[in-house]
This record gives structure tokens, C-alpha cells and sequence, in this order.
């Protein structure tokens, strides 16, 4: 299996595949999602700037993916800004033969896989940060898997929880569900949940603390010995 980081700009994303091929269309497909969105910000700033959601004049699919998912979350477009870059990049490997490929996209997970995928939880200081991991099934389509966080990362939150990860086949619905759901979520405060269509969204997993909260149908969370090294981040 070939591990390739990737960065461009605010782009600091990890590359799984089989095949070189592969890399670079998950590269090409990032890169050209990227350019449609700073093409649409260059003539339309507020897109950028909103943290409510927003109806663009656009019908780029990049940019209605965004929008779509914000307006579903309440949340603005840029908090679904990493999955849908994420999701592009394997849609792009899709469309060279991959049938395994993994964008993890600063915490924000788009995959397709012919086998089991484990995928680690890191929830900054909380107990069972770096200490499970999801075992995630084969996936013949396109899976997302983003989470948002209070206490890592440079991500603007208004919460407090340490992790908050979502599981849907809408990576970009995934990655806003993430943001709205971090920002509003508390240990005896779980309204936001309630908003939440299981038809759109499997599952979701939160930490706050010792905390935990389990929402939907999630993958096997077993025992696992999680390499921060091997999160996608800016700072590395």
C-alpha cells in the first residue's frame, strides 16, 4: 500500500492506495475541486466569510455539494470545505479503476475500500484518545467519515467537545454534520442530535472528556495502539 501526504495551500491531506495512478488522480481530483472553489470565493468572498448558510450562484458541484450540506447542518459552506475536497479526490481514483483509496484530508476521511479499513480516533487529552480505532467494512461506494473538534486543531468551533466524528455516503453532509454537531453538543445537552435525518447520516461518535456518546449504526470500535504521526495536520 502506497502512503503519500499531499499538500497545496490549506490542503494537508494523506493519500492511501494501490497504485501510483491512483495517487495522482486522487491529487488531480483535489487540485481541481480546490481551483473551482477559489475560482467561486474570487467573485463571491462571502461564501468564504459565512458562518450561516448561504445560497450560491453557482451550480459548480463543488460548490452546490457545500452549500447543500451547510443548509442541511446549519452551519456555513467552508465547514464542509474539507470533505468535499476529500470526497473529489476519490471520485477521482474511482474514475482511474481504484477499488481501495483513502483521502484523509486533516481529519476529514473520504474512502472507498475492497477490504476492512481501520480508522484511529484522536480526541486530543480525552482517556480513549489514541486507544480505539473503527473497523470499517469494505465500502464499493464512497464513504465519509469527518470529524470536528473544540480542543485540536486550528478549526474554528464553538463547542467544547474533544471529538466528534460522523459517518455518511455525503462526505460533505458528513464533515458540516461535524462542525454543527461539535458546536452545540454537551455531556447533558444532546438536542442537536435530534435534528440529525438517519437516512442521511449512519452513525456518529462523540468524546467530551470522559464522556462518550454513541448515535446510529457505527463500525466495530476495538482496542488500538492510534500513531499521531499519521494524522494529517498542518502543524507536522
Amino acid at each position: 500500500m502506497i502512503r503519500e501526504p499531499f499538500h497545496f495551500r490549506e490542503t494537508f491531506a494523506t493519500i492511501l492506495a494501490d497504485d501510483p495512478a491512483h495517487v495522482r488522480a486522487a491529487k488531480a481530483g483535489m487540485m481541481a475541486a480546490r481551483q473551482m472553489l477559489e475560482a467561486y470565493i474570487a467573485r463571491d468572498p462571502f461564501f468564504k466569510a459565512t458562518f450561516d448558510p448561504y445560497i450560491p450562484d453557482s451550480d459548480d458541484r463543488v460548490i452546490t455539494r457545500m452549500a447543500g450540506a451547510a443548509r442541511r447542518a446549519g452551519v456555513g459552506p467552508m465547514a464542509a470545505v474539507a470533505g468535499t475536497i476529500a470526497w473529489a479526490g476519490v471520485e477521482a481514483m474511482q474514475e482511474a479503476g481504484a477499488a481501495f483509496g483513502v483521502i484523509d484530508n486533516g481529519g476529514d476521511i473520504a474512502l472507498i475500500a475492497d477490504r476492512p479499513v481501520r480508522v484511529g480516533v484522536h480526541a486530543g487529552s480525552a482517556a480513549l484518545s489514541d486507544r480505539v480505532a473503527f473497523v470499517v467494512p469494505p465500502q464499493d461506494s464512497v464513504l465519509g467519515i469527518c470529524t470536528s473538534s473544540a480542543t485540536v486543531g486550528p478549526s474554528i468551533s464553538f463547542g467544547m467537545a474533544d471529538a466528534v466524528t460522523i459517518f455518511s455516503h455525503d462526505v460533505a453532509l458528513s464533515d458540516a454534520w461535524a462542525t454543527a454537531v461539535c458546536n452545540e453538543i454537551r455531556p447533558d445537552d444532546r438536542r442537536v442530535l435530534d435534528r440529525i435525518d438517519p437516512e442521511e447520516v449512519s452513525g456518529i461518535f462523540a468524546i467530551m472528556g470522559d464522556v462518550t456518546v454513541q448515535w446510529g449504526e457505527l463500525p466495530p470500535l476495538v482496542s488500538a495502539v492510534v500513531d499521531e504521526q499519521l494524522i494529517s495536520a498542518g502543524d507536522r
